[in-house]
């Protein structure tokens, strides 16, 4: 926002030069991004200057020069002057007791609780040169006095105007109401909008003639040719105001200050402000009085308790009870003293409370609502420079982490030393991009209010996302990608759950001129999925699956056996991504093999042994007996199927089963390979005999000769 400095001068007294107002605004909450100096000299030598101000959204009361001014008034402790108002209250009357001709009629009362008109007989021609002149520094176009006025007194005290020309509101009826029977108006940039009906409008008898606190209509439009106009000052609900401009994609600076909350108690202020005005450039005469129909007038706010024991604790220095009450006065809070020997917190007994009072904001303060938003301005005014940059000391034990983030902690501490980065992408993603990774598309969950087309769903699964940023560092030149993502994913039947999901390609080992390069395999990412699971405590199995985004034979389902149950419960799944889906997302398919996994972590946490709970066990002190074997079986037969076979078959010396040889080719039947097993035994107690351990593998012999027909090389 842009403000003339010689107008904020009309409010308050600045003694101080145009760079070093911008300072103290900057470091009292209200940045300054520039200050541009003006060629005019005001009244007393002083130079003027425009100052670009960046407003937070919270801050709708200092979109204004008036509201600069009182911030400005409390900096420096000078006198805050009032807009110049010689239109007398009492011309002001309740809709039914005007007469100004104008009849009102509020039919949305949720939706705009207070409206004030007027009419003013008028003479339209160019806006007086100072006026013009200060609407210009503010970036605003002059258009005629009319108009200017209304805008005018917008900037100066933050409240948004309207005039409509009176020979085409029929019947002299204005009707603030919702759109019917899709309605159609022509606005004032020269595009007819088809409102819907949740749109609020303000109406004559018969048809819309504006988007109420949006933009007028250009059949309403003052022109030259205007004698009479009717004055709008209302008050809207943000919500609605919000909602009709983002609909409409037409952000006015009228919608830009009642979207983020007006002054119920404005209205009439700013409608007397502008009669001053017509009647001072000699642009117009009242007719009558001004009509004010408020339907369910504003009840005062609940008065806000503010300690001043909680002021020093929150900022951790003591600021005088003096300084609080006069900064807050300033910024035209009222403050009635507590009680001496009121408790206003259960825990702290008066003696200890200090100074208490009572607070009631000013109904253009829509951001002040509890004690720390009082306090808030205390520090403000007080300056964030003066507060200690120490930390307070700590009296209490920090809270434990929850089961949820020791899980996440424990996840990325193995997956990064397994030489995976953690990605973050977005939780929504694109319809065309989860199709693939659910059965039915219904079961996608769609966005009410997508930001683009890229965002229109929230993600099924995690993998979409880590694709994409796979492929953005692929086109970067990054050959070498690990990526892992622990997150949300969110389905109709499954609602949302926790996962993590991992996706590599490139180099499977370091490079190194005494090893030949090796891109990543299955292997690699089932490895990665065993030790995130050992680590999580869970024994994973793996069955070869078909899978639509996965490569067949090279896909398989992670399970785990339920606690006390032989029922296998699916964690997820791995294995190589089909290539079409990469280039679905602009990946080239001549780039190297992508391999991924997807693990629930909320299916995880419920099967999960408590590793915590485990307790080690002494070094062997009798000797191992390690026993190879060699067996001819299908090749279609899992290797995880011949393990199980062997450990159920084998007695409880039986410690490890490894693999060590898969040989096929001349020699053996087709569609059988040869498996190369290494079994270890070994007791806690004793020294196996030769006897103990033959008999164990012949156990294992005859069981892998009935379960799958498996024959001793």
């Amino acid at each position: 926002m842009r403000i003339l400095l010689s107008w904020l001068r009309d409010f308050v007294d600045v003694n101080v030069s145009p760079d070093e107002l911008a300072e103290a605004l900057t470091t009292h909450g209200f940045e300054v991004s520039a200050v541009d100096p003006v060629s005019t000299l005001v009244a007393g030598g002083q130079p003027d200057a425009v100052l670009d101000l960046e407003i937070t959204t919270n801050r709708p009361d200092c979109l204004n020069v008036l509201g600069i001014a009182r911030e400005v008034s409390t900096i420096y402790g000078s006198e805050l002057r009032d807009s110049v108002i010689k239109v007398s209250e009492e011309l002001v009357k309740n809709a039914g007791d005007d007469t100004s001709g104008l009849a009102v009629s509020i039919e949305s009362q949720d939706l705009c609780r207070r409206y004030t008109g007027a009419i003013v007989d008028v003479t339209v021609g160019p806006s007086p040169s100072w006026l013009a002149a200060r609407l210009s520094a503010a970036g605003v176009r002059p258009v005629n006095n009319i108009v200017d006025i209304t805008n005018y007194v917008m900037i100066e005290m933050g409240h948004p105007m309207h005039a409509f020309d009176l020979k085409s509101i029929k019947d002299g009826i204005i009707k603030v109401r919702l759109v019917k029977n899709d309605e159609v108006i022509r606005t004032l940039d020269g595009q007819e909008r088809r409102l819907s009906p949740d749109i609020l409008v303000i109406a004559d008898s018969t048809r819309p003639h504006a988007i109420a606190g949006i933009m007028g209509g250009a059949d309403s439009e003052v022109s030259s040719s205007s004698r009479s106009v009717v004055l709008e000052s209302a008050y809207f609900q943000p919500a609605s105001i919000r909602r009709t401009s983002k609909r409409l994609s037409l952000s006015t600076e009228a919608s830009y200050r009642f979207e983020r909350g007006s002054d119920i108690e404005a209205p009439v202020a700013a409608m007397r402000r502008a009669l001053t005005l017509f009647h001072e450039t000699r642009a117009g005469q009242l007719r009558g009085s001004v009509v004010d129909n408020y339907p369910q007038p504003h009840s005062s706010k609940e008065p806000i308790v503010l300690r001043h024991t909680r002021i020093s604790q929150i900022l951790g220095v003591t600021i005088s009870s003096t300084f609080v009450e006069a900064t807050l006065k300033r910024l035209d809070f009222t403050l009635e003293p507590a009680s001496v020997n009121q408790k206003v917190d259960d825990s702290v007994e008066a003696a200890q409370v200090g100074p208490t009072w009572h607070v009631v904001a000013p109904t253009r303060r829509v951001d002040v609502s509890q004690e720390i938003d009082l306090i808030e301005e205390v520090a403000r005014h007080y300056g964030y420079d003066r507060l200690s940059s120490t930390f307070p000391p700590v009296i209490q034990a920090p809270a434990q982490l929850s089961s949820w983030h020791k899980q996440q902690r424990l996840l990325r501490q193995v997956l990064s030393a397994g030489g995976c980065s953690e990605a973050m992408t977005y939780s929504f993603t694109d319809r065309a991009a989860g199709i693939p990774f659910v059965d039915n598309k219904n079961d996608l969950v769609d966005i009410a209010n997508p930001l683009s087309e890229k965002y229109t769903i929230l993600r099924p699964s995690l993998i979409p996302g880590l694709l994409d940023a796979l492929i953005h560092n692929r086109r970067r030149e990054r050959r070498d990608i690990r990526l892992f993502e622990i997150g949300k994913r969110f389905r109709q039947s499954t609602g949302e759950t926790a996962g993590v999901a991992i996706i590599i390609t490139g180099a499977g080992t370091v490079n190194h001129w005494s090893t030949q390069d090796r891109f990543v395999d299955l292997f690699d990412i089932k490895g990665i999925v065993e030790r995130l699971c050992d680590a999580l405590g869970v024994a994973p199995r793996f069955k070869s699956i078909d899978n639509s985004i996965l490569v067949p034979g090279r896909a398989a389902q992670v399970s785990v056996l339920s606690p006390g149950t032989t029922t296998p419960v699916s964690l997820g799944l791995l294995g190589q991504l089909t290539p079409s889906l990469a280039a679905t997302r602009g990946l080239p398919e001549s780039v190297e093999e992508i391999y991924v996994a997807e693990l629930d972590l909320r299916v995880i946490t419920s099967v999960a042994i408590d590793r915590g709970q485990l307790q080690a066990a002494s070094v062997p002190r009798h000797p191992s007996v390690i026993r190879d074997l060699a067996v001819i079986v299908a090749d279609s037969l899992p290797a995880a199927t011949v393990r199980e076979t062997i450990d159920s078959a084998a007695p409880e010396t039986l410690v490890n089963i490894r693999e060590f040889d898969r040989y096929r080719g001349k020699g053996f039947p087709d569609g059988c390979v040869s498996l190369g097993l290494r079994l270890t035994f070994r007791a806690a107690d004793r020294t196996l005999t030769d006897e103990e351990v033959q008999s164990a593998i012949d156990n294992v012999i005859t069981a892998l000769k009935k379960h799958h027909d498996a024959t001793l090389r």
